[in-house]
C-alpha cells in the first residue's frame, strides 16, 4: 500500500500531470465566459422598458404637461447600442435594481400622499389657549402633569428654534412633554433612540446598501418625507441625545437649520440619482421640512458628554427639574393647526409684544458688567432670541421679566460655568446684589440660582 501511494505521487508532481491539470483549468474558465456570454444575450436586448413608479407617472407627467397614465416608459440604452463608457451610472444602476425603486418606504408615501392631506384646522386659536388646552389635555388624557409656567416655556422655545433641549434629572417627564404634544397635535412624536456609536449623518437617516440595491430607511427619514406632504405640525424626539456626541451626528442638521431660505436647507441622502427615486427626492437630497421641530432629551451624568456651545446657542434649553403637582384638569381635545398657523402666531406676537425700553437699557447695562467682570457677552444671536422668545412667553400669558429671567439664565448664565471657579465663587454675591438693583429685588431667580450654584461647586 506505501508503494502505491509513493507511486501516485510521483504521477502527481510529473509534467504530464502538470499538462493535466492546465487542460482541465482551461476548460473549466472557458465554460464560464461561454455561460457568461449566453447570459449577457439573453438579458441585455437592445432597449430595456424599465416602470417607473405610479407617483413618477403622475408627478412628472405633470410637469411636462401631459395627463395621467400618458406617460410611457423609460427606455434605457444598453451596453449593446452604445459604447460602455457613455453609459449613465443612473441607467446602470436602474437596470441593476430591475426598475424597483431603492427607497421601499418613500416610494409607498408618495403611493399614499393623499392620506397625509389634512382637512379642518383651528386657526384662529391664541397662545394663551393652545398653553391652556395643552395642558390640559396632557393632564386629562395622558395623566401627565405639568405646571403653566412649563408649558409656556415650552411652546415658547418651539417658537423661536426648531431645536429645543430638554435636561434635567430622569424621571422629570422630558420625554413625556414631547410625546404629549404630538398626541395633544393629533400627530404623534417620533421617538428616536439616540446609539452611543452615532457619529454621522447617516446613523439618523440610514445608508445605501451596495449588496441589497435598497436603501435602509429609518423612521426618521420617512417622517421627514412623509411631513413633505402635510400641513401638520411634526416632532422628532432625539432620546437621550448626549449619549453621543450630537455635534458629530447631527451637525448636517444644525447647519441647515441655520440658513435663512428654508427652499436651501438641503439634506444629502444619496450622491446620484435614480430615474425611479421618490418624487421629492431631488438630485439626491431631501428638503428638511419647515414643519418639523427637532426636541432632545439630555441627562447629564457619567455616561453622556457635554454638549457643546454650538448646539447650546442654536437650540432653545428648557430645565425639568421637578415634577409638577397634579391638579384637576379641565376636558380638553386635541388641536389640529397647520406648521404655518403655529408660526405666524409666534410673529403675531413679536409685533405686538415687544421688549419695552426700560428692559432693553437693563439687558445692555448687564452685558457691559458682564464683559467689564467675566468677559462674556450675549451676542448678536442670543439677543436675537431674547427678542422673540420675551414676547412669545407674554403672548403664552407669562411676564416679561419671568421670560428674561428664563432665557438669561440658560444662555447666558450656563457661560460662566466656563469661567474659572475660584473667581466666580467671589464674584457670585456682588453680581447677585447688583441683578436685584437693576432688575428689583428677586425678579431674578433663576439667573441667581445658576450663580449659587456655580458658587457652591467651585
Amino acid at each position: 500500500m506505501d508503494k502505491f501511494f509513493e507511486e501516485l505521487l510521483k504521477f502527481a508532481s510529473s509534467g504530464t500531470a502538470i499538462i493535466i491539470y492546465v487542460v482541465i483549468l482551461l476548460a473549466i474558465l472557458a465554460a464560464i465566459v461561454v455561460t457568461m456570454l449566453v447570459r449577457d444575450g439573453k438579458s441585455s436586448p437592445d432597449t430595456i422598458h424599465v416602470d417607473v413608479a405610479d407617483i413618477h407617472a403622475s408627478g412628472s407627467g405633470e410637469a411636462d404637461g401631459q395627463t395621467d397614465g400618458e406617460q410611457p416608459s423609460r427606455p434605457v440604452k444598453s451596453a449593446g447600442a452604445q459604447p460602455a463608457t457613455a453609459e449613465k451610472p443612473a441607467a446602470t444602476a436602474v437596470r441593476a435594481s430591475g426598475g424597483v425603486s431603492r427607497f421601499d418606504g418613500l416610494s409607498r408615501i408618495d403611493r399614499e400622499r393623499a392620506k397625509y392631506v389634512r382637512e379642518g384646522y383651528d386657526e384662529h386659536i391664541t397662545l394663551r389657549t393652545l398653553c391652556e388646552r395643552f395642558r390640559n389635555f396632557s393632564a386629562g388624557k395622558l395623566r401627565l402633569y405639568y405646571s403653566i409656567s412649563d408649558i409656556r416655556r415650552f411652546i415658547s422655545g418651539l417658537l423661536v428654534s426648531h431645536i429645543m433641549i430638554l435636561q434635567g434629572m430622569s424621571g422629570t417627564g422630558k420625554t413625556s412633554l414631547a410625546y404629549a404634544f404630538g398626541e395633544f397635535l393629533d400627530n404623534p412624536s417620533t421617538v428616536v433612540p439616540v446609539q452611543p456609536m452615532w457619529k454621522e449623518r447617516t446613523d439618523l437617516i440610514g445608508y445605501y446598501n451596495e449588496f441589497t440595491k435598497r436603501f435602509n430607511e429609518t423612521d426618521l427619514l420617512k417622517k421627514m418625507y412623509e411631513a413633505g406632504y402635510s400641513k401638520d405640525i411634526y416632532i422628532t424626539v432625539l432620546d437621550e441625545m448626549n449619549i453621543a456626541r450630537v455635534e458629530y451626528y447631527f451637525a448636517e442638521f444644525l447647519s441647515l437649520l441655520e440658513l435663512p431660505d428654508p427652499d436651501e436647507r438641503e439634506l444629502t441622502v444619496v450622491s446620484d440619482k435614480w430615474d425611479t427615486d421618490p418624487v421629492q427626492l431631488r438630485g439626491g437630497h431631501i428638503l428638511l421640512p419647515e414643519n418639523m421641530w427637532f426636541i432632545g432629551t439630555a441627562n447629564n451624568d457619567d455616561s453622556t458628554f457635554a454638549i457643546s456651545d454650538k448646539v447650546y446657542d442654536r437650540a432653545m434649553i428648557m430645565d425639568l427639574d421637578s415634577k409638577a403637582e397634579i391638579f384637576a384638569a379641565e376636558e380638553s381635545e386635541k388641536l389640529h393647526i397647520t406648521a404655518k398657523r403655529f408660526c405666524e402666531l409666534g410673529e403675531e406676537a413679536q409685533r405686538e409684544y415687544e421688549i419695552t425700553r426700560r428692559n432693553l437699557k437693563r439687558l445692555e447695562k448687564m452685558d457691559e458688567f458682564m464683559k467689564a467682570n467675566f468677559r462674556i457677552t450675549f451676542g448678536n444671536r442670543i439677543m436675537k432670541q431674547i427678542k422673540a422668545y420675551v414676547p412669545v412667553y407674554i403672548a403664552c400669558g407669562g411676564d416679561e421679566l419671568e421670560a428674561l429671567d428664563d432665557i438669561l439664565s440658560k444662555k447666558v448664565m450656563r457661560k460662566l460655568g466656563m469661567q474659572n471657579p475660584v473667581y466666580i465663587r467671589n464674584q457670585a454675591d456682588r453680581f447677585c446684589q447688583y441683578m436685584d438693583e437693576l432688575f428689583g429685588e428677586d425678579r431674578m431667580k433663576q439667573c441667581k440660582a445658576v450663580v449659587q450654584r456655580l458658587k457652591l461647586n467651585a
